[in-house]
């Protein structure tokens, strides 16, 4: 499924994955406005082959077919710290 995905305008390290052929169609209006101006920062082809970085590939491809959309919210303080530990 090709997929785009956007970067919040509000919050750093807030993503939004979506079906590229419905865009932003399935988004929920409230979770819009939070997000704010959705700003598109990659185009990927997410397959059974695919992994990602921070978040479960099955996992998005499973809420992008059930919902419509993904949103990979920010890491929380505690996972910035064992990301720091992990990178030092």
């Amino acid at each position: 499924m090709l997929t785009q995905i956007y970067k919040s305008s509000r919050k750093t390290e807030m993503y939004l994955y979506v079906e590229k052929s419905r865009g932003l169609e399935a988004v929920p209006e409230a979770l819009l406005k939070t997000f704010g101006d959705p700003e598109p920062i990659m185009l990927l082809m997410l397959d059974a082959k695919r992994t990602l970085a921070r978040v479960d590939a099955d996992l998005v491809r499973q809420s992008l077919q059930e919902h419509g959309y993904f949103l990979q919210l920010p890491p929380t303080p505690t996972q910035l710290l064992a990301r720091e530990r992990s990178d030092g």
